[in-house]
């Protein structure tokens, strides 16, 4: 098929890259206030959220998950990842969200006002978006913390965590001290792996939901999960991996690396943009906090992205706000509400 047979173009007044919850609460307002939205996530509807273990349980109330005055119903305190899942989908159903998934943004061209967005999709097809405005939700779970040691690159080594069963009766490291670290550690430890778990930290991290932290700690106690503390790994092959420990260097056997050290927004990407960043306040954008329209005129910023490495302030439960910021800019700029020409 030639480039112009897979060409397509659509224009709207707003796209939104990222279709996660904060994304879709950003499109929803927008079209509340009567704009024509397209969302363009590279991955799908909650890409983040469906990349999270299987069974795990989120930390809030399903009524501090709601966007669009859509009510979260759940039989839990505390909502699982698929409840949240089926909520969301629920939500874009509802407000009859123009999501088009599987779309990796790989440049934007214009400026305020006629923004040219060029994607391509899973089969290399090239798609062009215009709109008058961008917001950028982009969020941070998709560009891990890498460890930049020998054999991180090995395919026995993943920074994401989503089911046990394939590890029984193997032997696993987890790097790090917060809660996927935990969480994995402890799942992977009831599903029959033998569990290693390794953090620079003196113990565990304060911020690991108080129903686990204690978990861990006697599982860690009880000489069910190996634990090194205020150690590193150093290196990983094809069989072990080598641990930097306060007692001096060791290698142990090792099938399988889960390196849970944290995520970071896709800075190159805001960059790129034009986007500016405070190198001295944790790569925080220029980004009005009244508006949320960044540096760039017609470019807004909305979930975690604003906090730039900061990225335990912002969660959706907060996040979900910035699409109403955002909507009553564009009103009060009288942006007319009619696609490009």
């Amino acid at each position: 098929m030639s480039e112009q047979a897979a060409y397509t173009e659509t224009k709207a007044d707003l796209v939104v890259i990222g279709a996660g919850p904060t994304g879709m609460a950003c499109a929803i307002e927008a079209q509340r206030a009567g704009f024509k939205v397209v969302l363009i996530d590279k991955g799908c509807l909650c890409n983040s959220l469906f990349h999270y273990p299987s069974n795990m349980t989120f930390f809030t109330t399903p009524e501090l998950l709601e966007i669009g005055d859509i009510p979260f119903s759940s039989p839990n305190q505390k909502p699982t990842r698929d409840e949240a899942l089926e909520y969301y989908r629920k939500v874009a159903e509802h407000y009859r969200l123009d999501v088009r998934q599987y779309e990796t943004v790989v440049r934007v061209a214009g400026s305020d006002g006629n923004f040219t967005i060029h994607t391509m999709d899973r089969f290399g097809r090239q798609i062009e978006h215009r709109a008058r405005k961008l917001v950028i939700a982009t969020g941070y779970y998709d560009l891990p913390n890498y460890l930049g040691i020998p054999g991180e690159e090995l395919n026995k080594v993943t920074h994401y965590y989503h089911a046990p069963h394939p590890y029984y009766g193997l032997d696993v490291v987890v790097i790090g001290g917060k809660n996927s670290a935990a969480i994995a550690a402890l799942d992977l430890w009831r599903h029959g792996a033998r569990v290693t778990l390794v953090h620079r930290g003196a113990e565990m991290h304060h911020h690991v939901k108080y129903w686990i932290l204690p978990d861990v700690n006697n599982r860690v106690k009880n000489g069910e999960i190996t634990a090194y503390f205020s150690s590193s790994v150093t290196r990983i092959t094809e069989d072990d991996a080598t641990i930097a420990t306060p007692k001096g260097e060791i290698t142990i056997p090792n099938q399988f690396v889960f390196a849970l050290t944290g995520y970071q927004p896709d800075f190159r990407f805001l960059e790129a943009l034009g986007v500016k960043l405070d190198e001295e306040n944790d790569r925080c954008p220029a980004c009005d906090p009244m508006t949320l329209e960044s540096n760039v005129p017609g470019i807004y910023l909305a979930g975690v992205v604003v906090a730039g490495e900061r990225t335990n302030e912002i969660f959706i439960e907060n996040g979900r706000f910035h699409g109403k910021q955002i909507a009553a800019d564009l009103l009060a700029k009288n942006v007319s509400a009619v696609a490009v020409d």
